[in-house]
C-alpha cells in the first residue's frame, strides 16, 4: 500500500509540476487518529517548486480527488507544516483480505528484485573454537535478511568464507600440541587433542580446525536452524594460485610497492586512511591479500550485491576493504555493490548481571550453551529485535519464561489459537474466499486495526530488502499478535445466529494466521498448531 501510494504521489507531481526534479519523499504510517498513511512531499517539494508546502499539499489533495482512486483513496487532508494524511477506502481494506487468502505462502513476495544477485556471507568464524554469542547475532540476521532478499526476489547465496589457514591456525596447532605457544582452552581443546596426528603446529593445527568446522561449528550452525549454500575455504585460494595471480595483476597496474622489506597495497589511492600490507617481510600474506582474492572470486561468479555480517573488532578494516573492491571494479567491469554490517556486542544478563563463565570455552558462554538453555525460537527472535548497530544484553530470565510474558510465545500462541479455531470450522482452505457482501460486514474498529496490520507484509519486505533493519520483522510480529488477540476478546468469531458474520470473521483468521505464518517463516521461527 505504501508503495501504491508513493506511486500515485509521483503521478501527481509530474502532473502538477512537470518541470520540477522529483524530490526523495517518504510515505509513512500515520497516527491512526488522523488517518492511515501520510506523506512529507510537500515540504521536500517546496525549495524547488517555490511554494509554500501547504499551498503544494493542498494541490495535490485537489488532483487525487479528481482522480480515479476513490476505491483506494477515502479521504486526504493537510496536516501540520504540510504532512498529507491519507485515509484508505473501507471496500479496499475489506477485499485485501480475499487478496491475502488467494496469495498465502505468497503473500509478500514480490519480483521487484529479480535482477539482483546477492551473496550474503555471515557468521564465517575462525575455525578455532565454538560459535560465541557475537557469531549467533550476526548468523541470523543475515539469515533473515538472505530469506527477506529471497522474498524481494533477488537470486540469494548464503555463502561461509572459513578461514582455514594463517597464523590463528597455527596459534590453534600450538594449543592442541598444549606447548609453550598454546593460546586457545577449554574443553574443546582437551577433547581434540587426542584426534591430533601431527606433532608439527601447522599442521595439527589444520587438522584442529577441520576437525571444529566438521564436529564443533557445523552442528551448532544446523541447531541454529541455517543452510548455508557454499563454503568456499580461504586456503583454496592459496592452493589455486588465485592470491598471488592478484597481487601480480594489482603490481601490473602499480597499486602495489615494496616499503620496509614488505609488499604494500596503494588503499589510500581508494579514500582508506593508510596504505596496507599485503605480504610481511617475512613474505607472509595477510587478511587482505586473502579478502582481496575472495571478494574477486565473488565478482567472477556473478553477484552485483555483496553483504558481509561481521562483528564489531572488525570495524576498522571496512575502509581497507572497500578500498580494494574498488581497485576490482574496471578489471572485472563490476558496477555492483558491497555492504557491510556490523555486530556490536552481546551481554548474556541473568538478574541483572553479565553471565560470563562457560563449561565447554572456559571463558565466554556459547551459543551452544545458550540455544540448549531457551531454545532455538527463542534465542532467534531475541537476537534479531535488536538492531545490529547497538550493543544488546540478551535477558536470559525472560527467555527461559514460558508464558506470555516471552514475546515469541505471545506470537506463537496468537497462531496455535487461530489454528485451533480455524481446524473446527469449514475454513480450512488457504484459498477460501466468501461474498463480497460478508467482507462487508467487517468494520467494527478491532477488525479494520487488525486488517490494516495485516497489509503492512509486503510494504515492510520491501523496506528491509532496502534497509537490512532486519528487527522490524519482530516488532510486526509482536504488534500483529497484539492486533489479533485485541480483536479476539472484542470481536467473537462465531457469532451465533450471524452465519454471515461468522463467515467473515473467519475468512479474516485465515488471512491473518498466513500473515503470522509468513511473518514467522521468514524469520524462522516454528509455528506451532498446539500450545
Amino acid at each position: 500500500m505504501k508503495n501504491q501510494i508513493k506511486e500515485l504521489i509521483s503521478q501527481v507531481i509530474k502532473k502538477a509540476y512537470p518541470n520540477v526534479e522529483m524530490p526523495d519523499f517518504s510515505v509513512e504510517y500515520a497516527d491512526e487518529k488522523f488517518g492511515d498513511y501520510s506523506t512529507n512531499i510537500a515540504m521536500k517539494l517546496s525549495k524547488t517548486a517555490r511554494e509554500k508546502p501547504q499551498d503544494i499539499a493542498k494541490k495535490i489533495i485537489e488532483i487525487i480527488r479528481e482522480s480515479d482512486n476513490q476505491e483506494v483513496i477515502a479521504g486526504t487532508e493537510v496536516a501540520g507544516p504540510g504532512f498529507i494524511n491519507f485515509k484508505i477506502a473501507l471496500p479496499s481494506l475489506q477485499q485485501r483480505i480475499s487478496e491475502i487468502n488467494i496469495a498465502g505462502e505468497k503473500y509478500g513476495t514480490t519480483d521487484l528484485g529479480k535482477d539482483l544477485k546477492v551473496n550474503v556471507e555471515f557468521i564465517s568464524a575462525n575455525p578455532t573454537g565454538p560459535l560465541t554469542l557475537g557469531n549467533g547475532r550476526g548468523g541470523y540476521c543475515g539469515d533473515v535478511l538472505a530469506n527477506i532478499l529471497k522474498a524481494f526476489g533477488a537470486d540469494v547465496t548464503r555463502e561461509y568464507y572459513i578461514n582455514d589457514r594463517g597464523v590463528q591456525v597455527l596459534a590453534l596447532g600450538h594449543s592442541v600440541l598444549k606447548d609453550d605457544e598454546a593460546v586457545y582452552k577449554g574443553a574443546y581443546i582437551d577433547e581434540i587433542a587426542p584426534k591430533i596426528k601431527s606433532k608439527d603446529p601447522k599442521e595439527a593445527g589444520e587438522e584442529a580446525a577441520a576437525i571444529l568446522m566438521e564436529e564443533y561449528l557445523k552442528k551448532s550452525i544446523e541447531k541454529m536452524g541455517i543452510k548455508f549454500d557454499h563454503w568456499f575455504s580461504e586456503k583454496s585460494l592459496y592452493n589455486t594460485g588465485r592470491v598471488d595471480k592478484l597481487i601480480e595483476e594489482l603490481g601490473k597496474k602499480d597499486l602495489t610497492y615494496e616499503q620496509g622489506g614488505a609488499l604494500w597495497l596503494k588503499t589510500t589511492q581508494y579514500d582508506d586512511d593508510k596504505d596496507r600490507v599485503l605480504v610481511t617481510k617475512e613474505g607472509e600474506k595477510t587478511y587482505i591479500a586473502s579478502d582481496i582474492a575472495y571478494h574477486h572470486d565473488k565478482i567472477h561468479r556473478g553477484y552485483n550485491l555483496m553483504i558481509n555480517f561481521w562483528g564489531a573488532d572488525h570495524h576498522g578494516y571496512i575502509g581497507r576493504l572497500k578500498a580494494a573492491i574498488e581497485m576490482l571494479r574496471g578489471d572485472a567491469d563490476w558496477s555492483g555493490e558491497l555492504q557491510i554490517q556490523i555486530a556490536q556486542l552481546v551481554r548474556l544478563v541473568s538478574k541483572g548481571q553479565e553471565v560470563k563463565m562457560s563449561k565447554r570455552a572456559g571463558t565466554y558462554v556459547t551459543l551452544d550453551e545458550l540455544i540448549d538453555e531457551v531454545g532455538p525460537d527463542v534465542s532467534r527472535f531475541f537476537f534479531l529485535e535488536r538492531s545490529l548497530d547497538t550493543h544488546m544484553d540478551f535477558d536470559l530470565d525472560l527467555a527461559k519464561e514460558k508464558s506470555q510474558k516471552n514475546p515469541v510465545y505471545y506470537i506463537q500462541y496468537a497462531y496455535a489459537r487461530i489454528h485451533s479455531i480455524l481446524a473446527k470450522s469449514e475454513i480450512r482452505n488457504p484459498k477460501s474466499e466468501t461474498k463480497e457482501e460478508n467482507l462487508k460486514l467487517l468494520n467494527k474498529p478491532e477488525e479494520l486495526s487488525l486488517i490494516k496490520e495485516l497489509i503492512k507484509l509486503p510494504d515492510l519486505v520491501i523496506e528491509i530488502a532496502e534497509d537490512y533493519q532486519v528487527q522490524k520483522l519482530p516488532f510486526y510480529a509482536m504488534e500483529l499478535a497484539t492486533k489479533f488477540h485485541t480483536f479476539y476478546e472484542k470481536c467473537p468469531v462465531i457469532k451465533s445466529g450471524n452465519e454471515d458474520l461468522t463467515t467473515a470473521r473467519l475468512v479474516l483468521l485465515k488471512a491473518t494466521q498466513i500473515v503470522l505464518k509468513n511473518t514467522l517463516d521468514l524469520m524462522g521461527i516454528s509455528v506451532p498448531e498446539k500450545m
